[in-house]
Parts: C-alpha cells; sequence; structure tokens
C-alpha cells in the first residue's frame, strides 16, 4: 500500500506516521530523516542540503525531489511505502506524480490529519522543553512540570523554542493553507483524500487511520 500522510504542525503527524507504517508493514520515509542521512553522508544532495540548513534556509524542491525519487528506487518499497512530510506544495507534488508514473505505480491513499487552527497554536506554543535533555518535553496546560520552569526528570530550565512562539506557528499555518492544502484539494479530486480528525489519543486517532485504509479500527 502506497500511502501519503499530510497535517498542519502539531497535528501529530510524525507520531501517526511511524505507527501507521509499523501496521502496515511498509517503510516509513520522512523528509526529515532523507536530509539527516544525506547530510550525514555530506556527499551529494547532502552537500546542497547541509548549505541550505546552515542558511537558514529551506531545502530547495529539487534536492528535496531528488532525495525522495532515491529513496522510492530501493528494493524496499516494492510492497509499498508511507510518505510523512512529502509533497510539502505543487512543484514536490508534480515531481511526485512523476515519479510513480515513471515507475508504473499510484497512490493509494492520502490520509489528511485534520485539527483547529487554535489547537494547533496551543498545543505548540505552550511546549516546553528542558535544556539539559530536550527529550524531556513539557506542556504549560497540558503536562505542566511540578515547579513552573523547571524539569521534573533532571532539574535542567525549561525553555520555548523560537519555532514554538505564538507568531511562528502562525506563519508556519499559513505556509501549510497556502502551499500544502492545494495539494491535498489535487488528490481529493483524484477521490483519494479521507479527512482524519487528529483531536484525541494517539491510539483513537490510529484508529481512524486504519479504518479509513480498510484495516479495522474506529469509524474515521
Amino acid at each position: 500500500m502506497r500511502v501519503l500522510l499530510i497535517g498542519p504542525p502539531g497535528a501529530g503527524k510524525g507520531t501517526q506516521a511511524v505507527r501507521l507504517a509499523g501496521e502496515l508493514s511498509v517503510p516509513h520515509i520522512s523528509t526529515g530523516d532523507l536530509f539527516r542521512d544525506h547530510i550525514g553522508r555530506g556527499a551529494g544532495l547532502g552537500r546542497v542540503a547541509r548549505r541550505s540548513v546552515r542558511a537558514g534556509l529551506l531545502v530547495p524542491d529539487e534536492v528535496t525531489n531528488g532525495m525522495v525519487e532515491e529513496r522510492l528506487a530501493r528494493p524496499d518499497v516494492a510492497r509499498g511505502f508511507l510518505l510523512d512530510g512529502f509533497p510539502r506544495n505543487g512543484a514536490q507534488r508534480q515531481a511526485l506524480d512523476g515519479m510513480l508514473a515513471a515507475s508504473g505505480t499510484r497512490l493509494d491513499a492520502v490520509l489528511d490529519l485534520e485539527i483547529p487552527e487554535a489547537d494547533v497554536v496551543g498545543r505548540i506554543a505552550g511546549r516546553r522543553l528542558c535544556r539539559r535533555d530536550r527529550a524531556h518535553i513539557f506542556h504549560v496546560e497540558h503536562a505542566p512540570p511540578a515547579v513552573a520552569g523547571v524539569c521534573d526528570v533532571c532539574g535542567g530550565a525549561l525553555y520555548q523554542r523560537d519555532d514554538d512562539r505564538e507568531e511562528t506557528v502562525r506563519d508556519r499555518l499559513k505556509v501549510h493553507r497556502d502551499e500544502t492544502a492545494p495539494v491535498v484539494g489535487h488528490y481529493r479530486a483524484l477521490g483519494l483524500v479521507t479527512s482524519i480528525p487528529a483531536l484525541g489519543g494517539v491510539d483513537e486517532v490510529l484508529d481512524r487511520a486504519l479504518a479509513a485504509l480498510g484495516r479495522g479500527g474506529a469509524k474515521p
């Protein structure tokens, strides 16, 4: 099964992508993972991506497209894949459609995680990370530390990432509306899209996604 998972920042897409790919027994292909892999190897596309990241710029579409095309050519995707974070815009969508056409395959489903923007802002803007260990994550409302500003685990100071500030989150949501929503519209016109409410527990959202793919679980 070839699945595309789309959703705005804060919808829990990364968590759901990993779990859903495991349930479907297909590779989870994330652009973030591809960037880290290529940059770590420091050759070809990775060198170009590193320059963009160091300059604080988005990785050019042609570089991202090249990484995805290389990944989709590997043998382990023969039985399917789950794409996470790609395509983000029209140019990437056209590139993906071309890749699939060239290989004689097509997408089976597009799952669009839906969440009200107010909930996205609340989820992300309330997040706080530990300066000693960023794996220790809290939320000012949903998972507050026992002592304000102090990590329960190691006592490190908690802070808010610049990317998590409300104004930045709203900018990211605007980019999603302007660039990614038309991608969803394209696939919706082809009858491939199922909208999945992203509010609720992780297992609950996963059940909705599996149901949309005919793999059991609750109705979406």
